[in-house]
């Protein structure tokens, strides 16, 4: 069983998310998908970041209705800051019986080479990465484990949605409905 690991800090979950992750289960070879929220990425600003137990609870609000989608905070008991090769090596120390694929869009693939032990993520793990305006997807021939899929771009962030909240705007339909009935 193939596990797509779509990590990221979800500040908030909105539905480009969602979207995504739908199209790489139906679409990308991953049979279930599981986001994994971050509590503090080594290469963001904590000082933006909503409660990571209330991205939890949005995340887990989003996805409740989807069989193949699964919330995990299995991060959240990982030394901090997280990175990518302790969270993915620990899963499956507690999983031995998955495969796990790490799914990262096209802008992450470009600081790829910034991660910590990136070359063990590539040589452990498959990764599977997503396309993003404005950035091209370059895999060297050594990297087999390696693969882009030709999702449809979903230009939503949620760095435009929390600018937007701040300014007072109407953004429900950017969010899951469940997520903005409960949370906004």
């Amino acid at each position: 069983m193939v596990t797509g690991i779509f990590s990221g800090s979800f500040n908030p979950v909105h539905i480009g998310h969602l979207a995504l992750a739908n199209w790489i289960c139906e679409y990308g070879g991953v049979d279930e998908l599981w986001f994994l929220v971050t509590p503090h990425s080594p290469l963001k600003e904590e000082n933006d970041l909503m409660d990571e137990n209330l991205r939890f609870e949005m995340v887990k609000t989003a996805i409740a209705d989807y069989p193949k989608f699964r919330a995990s905070d299995f991060e959240f008991a990982l030394p901090r800051p997280s990175y990518s090769i302790t969270t993915l090596r620990a899963l499956q120390q507690a999983y031995p019986d998955r495969d796990f694929a790490l799914i990262i869009g096209a802008d992450s693939w470009e600081l790829f080479p910034l991660w910590k032990d990136n070359e063990d993520i590539i040589n452990e793990f498959s990764v599977i990465i997503y396309p993003r305006n404005g950035y091209e997807i370059h895999i060297p021939d050594s990297c087999r484990n390696v693969r882009k899929v030709e999702a449809p771009l979903f230009e939503v962030s949620s760095t435009f949605i929390r600018e937007s909240l701040r300014e007072g705007k109407d953004v429900r339909f950017f969010l899951p409905p469940a997520v903005w009935e409960k949370f906004f």
